[in-house]
């Protein structure tokens, strides 16, 4: 949150903070989904803190009942970055996969 602290002018629940209130209304993901039509891959590590994990879960349903073609891969011991071997030979077959079949 500190990152969106900063970006956005403030905490998303201090309504007396104006500027931030615009902010976070105007890049709230909610308000932009019903526009949603592209296909769309979402890689989410479970050690990642900066976006959680219902957010990602919540993003895949979106496009999943507006009929949009997407996946969901999830690395649980994995951060930011995908270092374990195994799971990064995962990532990449996954990924150029998608673009193959999406592209």
């Amino acid at each position: 949150m500190l990152f969106l602290d900063y970006d956005l002018g403030g905490p998303y629940w201090d309504e007396s903070n104006e500027a931030a209130q615009k902010s976070y209304h105007e890049f709230n993901p909610i308000t932009k989904v019903s526009k949603w039509d592209t296909p769309i891959l979402i890689i989410q590590a479970g050690k990642d803190y900066r976006l959680p994990i219902e957010q990602s879960l919540s993003a895949y349903q979106a496009a999943q009942l507006l009929g949009i073609k997407s996946k969901l891969l999830y690395f649980t011991n994995e951060n930011y970055w995908i270092l374990n071997p195994q799971n990064s030979l995962i990532w990449q077959s996954e990924f150029y996969k998608w673009l193959k079949e999406t592209l």
